[in-house]
């Protein structure tokens, strides 16, 4: 068996169908993103400009994050020292877990490594202890919502992306008295749009489902506390289980979920992305800490968030630059190939200090690839027109069309 022939085809499909990653080497400014130093070739550090972050508030540059965290390290070192169970569980734990509980009007909210480890943790837990539970899941879910369903080892339903009517019809079908969970995002990342919250809860309701939604791309960003979608359409108490992350908008790292009690303490017994994994580092929690508090009463980096994405929306339009509809913070620039998406984003880099990831399959399906652009309170007009100035160059370049 020739094994490295093995991965060596493994990479090379890859690289023939234009969609092998490639990681760039930066370090950003601290206190002026979103400017950062790119190490790529052997000519020393490159002035760039940020335009894919998912620190979406530039919060991982705030004062009180950094202050707060910087104390934590000073008074009980680096690590946690363990699991939550055995010496991991430190006081920052116990009141990040009561900030964010607070947020969304829960009983009780548990924290995980990640986001992505939160999903994949809470939703195959859920459906293993729900006898004959049925999950039913949007197509357009994420991979860790995806990966715990599966774990779980419970049926699924896919319903066409946020189309009501394909979920009554798969509700419907099925038995009354089976345990059912509808599993969906608020904020899409890859199209930018919103889920039809209190619909897909009166849905709930009519067929005694219950409801599970991943807010990792809304959490500090909307509602006016930053519970997310589901704080700014007061939906937040129709929701069992509300899904978040850390490491976005709140700047630092981590997940996390939001619940009553007794859904917390079956999550906690039971999975075992919690229970064997060391609980996050006090500094990290103590960072996080200061950021969910400080956007509980601050909405000043909201409104210009929000003020920016509406504006580079409509200078990329303006450009007639293929900018695809979108409700939210995320600005979606659709290529439709991934050769043609990575050689946009070479050259964006290359030639004018500007980074941005192509998004390529299995993130998004086959022939959609496109570029993601996420502007911050921080990311300046004269930045965005720089942007849109670029990317109008390199159309015409590469002769992509352009609208009239």
């Amino acid at each position: 068996m020739n094994y490295d022939q093995i991965f060596d085809a493994a990479i090379g499909r890859l690289h023939s169908e234009g969609r092998y990653r490639v990681f760039i080497d930066i370090l950003r400014n601290k206190g002026s993103y979103p400017n950062a130093r790119c190490f790529a070739g052997h000519n020393g550090p490159k002035d760039i400009t940020v335009w894919c972050s998912n620190d979406y508030l530039a919060m991982g540059q705030h004062p009180k994050v950094i202050a707060a965290m910087q104390e934590a390290l000073h008074d009980v070192g680096a690590g946690s020292g363990g699991t939550r169970n055995i010496g991991g569980n430190t006081h920052y734990h116990v009141d990040l877990e009561a900030e964010l509980a607070d947020l969304h009007g829960k009983d009780g909210a548990l924290l995980f490594t990640s986001g992505y480890v939160s999903n994949d943790a809470t939703l195959s837990t859920l459906a293993k202890v729900l006898p004959g539970c049925i999950i039913f899941s949007d197509e357009l879910n994420h991979a860790s919502m995806i990966a715990g369903i599966r774990n779980s080892g419970a049926e699924k339903r896919v319903w066409r992306h946020n189309d009501l009517a394909h979920l009554e019809e798969l509700l419907a079908a099925e038995d009354p008295d089976v345990p059912k969970l509808i599993a969906f995002e608020s904020v899409y990342s890859m199209e930018g749009d919103v889920a039809p919250i209190h619909a897909v809860c009166d849905l709930a309701d009519k067929y005694n489902a219950l409801t599970y939604i991943d807010e990792v791309h809304a959490v500090g960003m909307y509602g006016p506390r930053g519970g997310g979608i589901s704080d700014r359409d007061e939906a937040a108490h129709r929701i069992d289980v509300i899904e978040g992350t850390l490491g976005k908008a709140f700047g630092v790292m981590g997940g996390y979920i939001a619940a009553d009690r007794k859904i917390i303490d079956v999550i906690r017994s039971y999975a075992p992305g919690f229970i064997f994994t060391t609980s996050l580092s006090p500094v990290l929690v103590a960072g996080v800490l200061a950021s969910v508090r400080h956007l509980k009463a601050s909405s000043v980096e909201r409104d210009g968030q929000q003020a920016n994405a509406a504006m580079l929306k409509a200078m990329l339009r303006e450009a007639g630059l293929p900018v695809m509809a979108s409700t939210t913070h995320i600005v979606p620039l659709m290529v439709g190939d991934p050769v043609k998406a990575k050689t946009i984003a070479d050259i964006l880099l290359a030639e004018y200090g500007i980074y941005v990831q192509p998004i390529n399959y299995p993130t998004v399906p086959r022939g959609t690839e496109r570029l993601r652009f996420t502007p911050g309170p921080a990311h300046t007009e004269p930045m965005m027109r720089g942007l849109t100035e670029a990317l109008t160059e390199i159309w015409q370049r590469l002769d992509l069309a352009l609208a009239a």
